[in-house]
């Protein structure tokens, strides 16, 4: 099936590694030109090399820290100008500080805000001039399970990517007349340095392993396992398509079945 993705521009942000890095991997190898944001220079010129020398595509990496005001605009812009123009765009972030509501302190939880939240309302905002003079427009904002069902200690994450989704939803119904798509992927459990983290913490404070937690957390899902990157990224891609152009407004799981209510 052809995507209709060949030569589209596309910037995916939180994309060094895990999640962001495994979907700019997967539009690449569809013919799509991407640019990749990182906070790590080193990491991200790696990773957009790798992509590059994999897929044959253009592949840029670009420095930017975008729970940070100026850097948002700063990525879409340095996108524009190499690529001349732009059609798809995958904003992902990394992680914040976890625990209780006793123990998260004020500064914390702007830190959580600005990246779980603002981040994505700055690349929107930015973008969105671009976007309306694409034919295929669409933008992914990819949040968290989490969002839906809470994870236990990690509030900050609970309660500001909610906010995310409702950014989305908003977006989608008030810039579908300008033929953009907005859509938002919840991944579960997935095979990231991210996860790996967590569980390790987790391990910690049960006095356990990592792999008696990882192995917790898999029997949540209906496979009994964690997603692969490659397993999340073949859904995201697929949103972002022309393949997918009447598909706006969807709050998607991507979650092996962990996610139990009906609605």
């Amino acid at each position: 099936m052809d995507l209709g993705l060949k030569n589209k521009i596309a910037l995916v942000t939180g994309a060094s590694k895990g999640l962001g890095y495994a979907a700019a991997l997967g539009l690449a190898k569809e013919g799509c030109k991407v640019a990749i944001n990182g906070r790590d220079e080193k990491r991200i010129k790696e990773a957009a090399e790798k992509i590059q020398k994999e897929t044959g595509t253009q592949v840029i990496g670009l420095v930017g820290d975008v729970s940070l005001p100026d850097v948002p605009e700063k990525m879409v812009q340095e996108t524009v100008q190499a690529f001349g123009g732009l059609d798809i765009l995958i904003t992902n972030t990394g992680g914040s500080a976890h625990g209780s509501i006793d123990v998260l302190n004020e500064e914390q939880w702007q830190a959580g805000i600005d990246l779980y939240l603002m981040s994505h309302v700055r690349l929107i905002k930015s973008a969105l001039p671009y976007l309306k003079k694409s034919d295929t427009a669409s933008v992914l904002t990819i949040t968290s399970l989490a969002a839906k069902q809470p994870i236990p200690s990690l509030l900050l994450s609970n309660s500001v990517r909610a906010g995310t989704l409702g950014l989305t939803k908003s977006l989608a119904l008030d810039h579908g007349k300008d033929g953009i798509r907005f859509n938002s992927i919840l991944p579960g459990w997935t095979e990231t340095e991210r996860v790996e983290e967590l569980l390790s913490a987790r391990a910690k404070a049960n006095n356990s392993t990592l792999e008696e937690e990882a192995k917790k957390q898999a029997n949540e899902s209906s496979f009994g396992r964690l997603a692969s990157t490659e397993e999340f990224a073949n859904v995201a891609v697929f949103f972002v398509s022309p393949a997918a152009s009447y598909v706006t407004g969807v709050m998607l799981t991507v979650d092996g079945g962990s996610y139990k209510a009906t609605i």
